[in-house]
């Protein structure tokens, strides 16, 4: 704790021994972790900047309902030219700080190729990920009787707003800009309180009902037509070491979610699982067990529904097939 009594009166911090504090607990943190070294000089992508540079792309997806109030039919393709001009030259600046930070070795020409590379690969694919949101939010039309309009869906259901961020920062974790899209997945995190890790991959027809507290791990695979409610969890069951203790990353860990699914609220699958298509999976189930198609599984026991017959019936949330009678 600082020593105050000998600031002058009126004084409450003294801001040479704090900064010099700060300092020094920098420098035990460098000092502990050289394996991790900053690299400062060189700058870290902005989430500041990335927040501004988000929003004009979804203006540019869709700009009559995300786009200034100013757009109109008329000036519509002039204005999304206009905003992508600016946009991408943004975007591509916070994918060459992330380069310059990943490969603090590497030459200035190999920095600009490779974001030039990953900046072009992204705009081309801006049309094809607009057509792929359009069946996110016709599913989320489809599937929420209260909707009144897809335009209603658009321009207030967070789930579409986390999804377009989704979309846009997986595209830029698969060209291999990471840190980017991390920061582009926090953002949409901190606005919606849906959490998808941009390393997860999601099929057409996504629909998050709600949405809040979804959480959604790196290596999880969802099909299409899956429809998750709040507060679900596609995570972990756990993190596996190597011989020194140190967590292995990028191995497959989550849930793998077959078309056709829908998991209602609080539901929690952990571990590398499989859910069959068009299950259905209740309400606050905890499920560590892969589950066949067609599966139905709540709190209490799991049935297995074939052509409206109900061929099995177990307790303890396991599924087993028995044949007809």
């Amino acid at each position: 704790m600082a020593d105050l009594s000998a600031l002058p009166p009126g004084s409450y911090w003294n801001i040479d021994e704090i900064a010099a504090g700060l300092r020094a607990a920098r420098q035990r943190w460098r000092d502990a972790h050289r394996r991790n070294a900053e690299h400062g000089a060189v700058g870290f992508p902005s989430r500041h900047d990335l927040d501004k540079i988000m929003a004009a792309l979804c203006g540019a997806l869709f700009p009559l309902r995300l786009g200034p109030s100013f757009v109109r039919l008329e000036n519509e393709d002039a204005f999304v030219a206009q905003t992508l001009q600016t946009a991408l030259a943004r975007i591509y600046g916070q994918i060459r700080l992330e380069l310059g930070y990943s490969l603090p070795d590497a030459s200035a020409e190999k920095i600009d190729a490779d974001a030039a590379f990953i900046i072009g690969q992204f705009a081309a694919a801006l049309p094809s990920l607009r057509e792929l949101l359009d069946s996110d939010v016709e599913a989320a039309f489809a599937g929420d009787p209260a909707a009144l309009s897809v335009d209603e869906v658009l321009i207030c259901y967070p789930c579409v707003l986390a999804i377009i961020h989704h979309r846009l920062a997986h595209l830029l974790h698969r060209l291999g800009a990471p840190l980017v899209a991390r920061i582009i997945a926090e953002i949409a995190n901190s606005k919606t309180g849906i959490d998808i890790h941009p390393g997860a991959q999601i099929g057409r027809s996504f629909f998050i009902d709600h949405g809040t507290g979804v959480v959604i791990g790196e290596t999880a695979v969802i099909g299409e037509r899956v429809r998750l409610y709040q507060a679900v969890t596609l995570g972990a069951r756990g993190f596996p070491v190597d011989d020194e203790g140190v967590i292995q990353r990028g191995l497959p860990r989550h849930p793998i979610i077959e078309d056709g699914v829908v998991i209602y609220a609080g539901a929690t699958l952990l571990g590398r699982i499989t859910v069959g298509r068009n299950s259905i999976i209740g309400g606050n189930v905890w499920l560590t067990e892969s589950v066949p198609p067609d599966s139905y599984v709540d709190q209490a026991r799991a049935r297995r529904f074939a052509a409206g017959r109900d061929l099995a019936d177990a307790e303890d949330g396991k599924v087993q097939s028995i044949r007809g009678h």
